[in-house]
This record gives structure tokens, C-alpha cells and sequence, in this order.
């Protein structure tokens, strides 16, 4: 009993004595001086406790001129030539027949003035008495009257230049129809003004019930 007592006690002495000890080496550690904080630096860690790295074996050394590498001629049979020069002569015929020279292009020929009449030549006729007569009318001179009916006044009269593709007569005309002989004078009423061409009287004529009449021509 005794003995176990002791034991117990010299536990207890050597677990103070460590408590002690403990303290003391923790106080110390306080008492010390600070020292300098560093940033953490896992990579630089890794790298300074890697295994050293070999360093790469020496090569041969660059020659101090470069060294021309010629390719070696290739191997052409006769036959080869011939048909490459008829291959090529071909083709230059066929780039001779491409190349064509340029068409002229032909520029409009620009017509010349019309040339201006003193006279426009005029025929009418009338449709009920077979009436038919040519006459003259002058230029921005007095009207004359056909059958007492019909007053004729010429505006301008010209023909075609000679490089125009139709000889033509072309005639501005004021056409007026006035019945004369009746009890009331009636007023001159206008049936027609515009150009007529000699070659188209049908188209460019003055169309009437009772008269037609066209542009014959012109003179001076």
C-alpha cells in the first residue's frame, strides 16, 4: 500500500516538474525579440527545395558559313520535252486567239442644222365637190384661204440636213376653218396646228369630215 502511494506521488512530482519546464521554454519564447514578417511564397518554396536540373548536353557548334544545298537536276526523257513544247505552244496559240484588237467604236455622226424655207408648199382637197389644189403659203406672211373655207398660216418651214438618214419637208402650220357666204359670219374656229412632214401625210395631215390637207414640200 505503501508503495503505491509512492508511486503515485513520484508521478505526481515529475508531471509538475514538466509543467514547469513547459512554462518556462514558452515564456521564453515570448520574451524574444519580433522578427520581420514575409510574404508567403509557396512557388519559391517548391523551386528551392526541387532536385537541382541537369543542364543540357552541348551540341555542335553552327558552321561560320552557311552551306549552299543544291537539289539534284531532274530526270526529263526526250519525249517529256516534246510534249511540254507542244503543251506550251498551244497555249500560246490559244492566248493569241483570246487577244482580239479592240473594235473601233464609231462615234454618232452629230446631224447638221435643218435648213430654213421662205415657202411652205401646201395641198388640200375637199371631200364633198372632189376640190383639189396645191398652193403656197409664205412664211409668216399673209393666210390664204382654200375654198372659202379653209384658212392656211405657215409658222416655219424647213428641210432635213443632208446627213440626216430621210430627205424630208417638215412644216409648222395654223389651220383655221371659217365658212364664207353664209348669213352670219361665224367665228374662225382652229381644227389643226402642229408640224406635218411631207414624208407622212397620212400620219401628220390634217384630217377633216369635209377637207384633208398635207405638207408638200418647202422652198425659198
Amino acid at each position: 500500500m505503501m508503495s503505491r502511494k509512492g508511486v503515485l506521488v513520484g508521478a505526481a512530482v515529475l508531471a509538475l516538474c514538466g509543467l514547469g519546464v513547459g512554462g518556462v521554454v514558452a515564456g521564453g519564447l515570448q520574451d524574444s525579440p519580433p522578427q520581420d514578417a514575409r510574404p508567403a511564397d509557396p512557388i519559391g518554396d517548391i523551386l528551392r527545395n526541387a532536385p537541382p536540373v541537369e543542364a543540357a548536353p552541348a551540341g555542335t557548334p553552327a558552321p561560320a558559313s552557311p552551306i549552299a544545298i543544291v537539289p539534284p537536276a531532274p530526270m526529263v526523257t526526250p519525249g517529256e520535252l516534246d510534249e511540254t513544247a507542244a503543251l506550251a505552244e498551244e497555249d500560246a496559240v490559244e492566248a493569241d486567239a483570246e487577244i482580239k484588237p479592240a473594235e473601233k467604236v464609231e462615234e454618232p455622226e452629230v446631224p447638221l442644222p435643218r435648213q430654213r424655207r421662205r415657202v411652205a408648199i401646201v395641198e388640200a382637197i375637199d371631200k364633198v365637190t372632189a376640190e383639189r389644189m396645191r398652193f403656197e403659203v409664205v412664211v409668216g406672211g399673209r393666210p390664204v384661204r382654200f375654198n372659202g373655207s379653209l384658212i392656211f398660216s405657215a409658222r416655219a418651214c424647213e428641210v432635213t440636213a443632208p446627213n440626216e438618214s430621210v430627205n424630208d419637208a417638215v412644216a409648222y402650220m395654223d389651220i383655221t376653218l371659217q365658212p364664207k357666204g353664209t348669213a352670219v359670219q361665224a367665228a374662225p374656229r382652229q381644227i389643226f396646228r402642229g408640224w406635218m412632214f411631207a414624208s407622212t401625210p397620212a400620219v401628220s395631215g390634217l384630217q377633216h369630215p369635209v377637207y384633208d390637207a398635207w405638207v408638200v414640200g418647202c422652198k425659198a
